[in-house]
C-alpha cells in the first residue's frame, strides 16, 4: 500500500497514453445508490468523467443492496461491456460474480470502497482514499480540540460490514487511544443517511441525560452528521458547542454547518474516484499498463480556518 506516489504518475501518464482507447470504451459502474449527498456527487462526477473521455457509461443504481450489486454485474458480463466500476455496499460476498467478470476478460475497478477477498486479481486496482487514516485525522482533531478535558463521545458509524465504516472506526479508535480523558460512551450505525443519523442521534441524546453527558460527536460521514446536528438544536443544545461535531467527506451542507458554528471538522473524500480509474483503464486496455492494486487519493482536514462558506460555493455545483 506504499504506492501514493506512484499513483500520480501513473494516472497522468495513462490519461495521454490511453486516451484514444477510452473514447471507445462501454463501461458499466455499479453504484451503491445514493444514500448521501457525497454519493450522488461520486455520481455525478462520474459521469461527468465519462463524457470528456467520450466513454459509453452504464449505471446500475443498487439502492443500497448488495444482491442488486451481483444482478447489475452479471448483467454487465451479459452485455460483454469493456469494463466495470464496483462501488461495493458491502465487503464481502463478491469472489464468485467477480470470477464471472474475470472469465469474461472484463477488468473490474473498485470505486472508493474495498473488498475482503483471498483472491486480488479478482479486481484491477482499487481507486480509494485511505479510510483508516480518515478516521485517524478525525480523531487526532479531537484530541487536540478537548485537551486533557474529560470529553465522553458518541459515534455515529456507517453502513454495517462496509468497508468505510470499519476503517473509520478503526482509524478514530487508533488516534483516541492512551488519552484516557475520551471514551466512546454510546456508538451505533446511521446507515450513512441523513434521516437515520437524527433518529440515532435523538437516541443518544435521551440516553445521556438530554446530552448533558456527552462531549462529542464523531460521525462517519457528514450526512449522518448533519441530521445529528438537526436532533441536537431540538434538544435545546448548541451543536458545534456545546457538542463537538466530527465527520467525514467534506460536502456542501457540512461547510455551511461549519461556517454556521454548528460542526467543528470535517476531512474530505474526493467524489472524483472515477478520474483515475478511467486513466488507468485505459492505460491497461491501451498498452498492458498493470496499475498499482491500490489508487489512493487525498484526504484533507477542514475547520472554520479553512474558509467553509467558500468551500460551500466551490462545491454545491458537484451534484450533492
Amino acid at each position: 500500500m506504499k504506492i501514493k506516489t506512484f499513483l500520480v504518475a501513473t494516472a497522468l501518464a495513462a490519461s495521454f497514453a490511453g486516451s484514444a482507447f477510452a473514447a471507445g470504451m462501454t463501461v458499466g459502474f455499479s453504484q451503491i445508490g445514493s444514500e448521501s449527498g457525497w454519493r450522488a456527487a461520486e455520481t455525478s462526477v462520474t459521469k461527468q468523467e465519462a463524457e470528456k473521455r467520450g466513454v459509453d457509461l452504464k449505471i446500475a443504481d443498487a439502492q443500497q443492496k448488495q444482491e442488486n450489486q451481483l444482478k447489475a454485474i452479471r448483467s454487465f458480463v451479459a452485455q460483454g461491456v469493456d469494463a466495470i466500476f464496483l462501488a461495493p455496499v458491502v465487503a464481502t460476498g463478491w469472489d464468485d460474480v467477480l470470477e464471472e467478470a474475470k472469465d469474461a476478460d472484463i477488468p473490474v475497478i473498485l470505486l472508493d470502497r474495498t473488498i475482503d477477498t483471498a483472491d486480488d486479481s479478482l479486481y484491477l486496482t482499487a481507486v480509494t482514499s485511505d479510510t483508516v487514516h480518515e478516521g485517524r485525522v478525525a480523531g487526532e482533531w479531537l484530541v487536540n480540540a478537548v485537551g486533557d478535558k474529560p470529553c465522553n463521545v458518541v459515534e455515529l458509524q456507517g453502513t454495517v460490514g462496509s468497508s468505510p465504516a470499519i476503517n473509520r472506526k478503526k482509524g478514530f479508535d487508533e488516534a483516541i487511544a492512551g488519552h484516557d480523558n475520551l471514551k466512546i460512551v454510546r456508538t451505533q450505525t446511521g446507515d450513512f443517511t441523513r434521516t437515520k443519523g437524527k433518529e440515532v442521534m435523538e437516541s443518544f441524546l435521551k440516553a445521556e441525560d438530554g446530552g448533558k453527558n456527552i462531549c462529542a460527536l464523531y460521525a462517519h460521514n457528514d450526512d449522518m452528521a448533519v441530521g445529528a446536528i438537526q436532533a441536537i438544536k431540538e434538544a435545546g443544545l448548541k451543536p458545534g458547542t456545546d457538542i463537538l461535531v466530527v465527520s467525514i467527506d467534506a460536502v456542501p451542507d457540512i461547510f455551511k454547518a461549519i461556517a454556521d458554528g454548528e460542526a467543528n471538522a470535517t476531512v474530505e473524500l474526493t467524489p472524483n474516484m472515477a478520474g483515475p480509474a478511467f486513466d488507468a483503464l485505459a492505460a491497461f486496455k491501451d498498452a498492458g499498463t498493470v496499475p498499482p492494486k491500490w489508487i489512493q487519493t487525498e484526504s484533507k482536514l477542514y475547520t472554520k480556518d479553512n474558509d467553509p462558506s467558500g468551500e460551500y460555493e466551490r462545491r454545491k455545483g458537484l451534484g450533492y
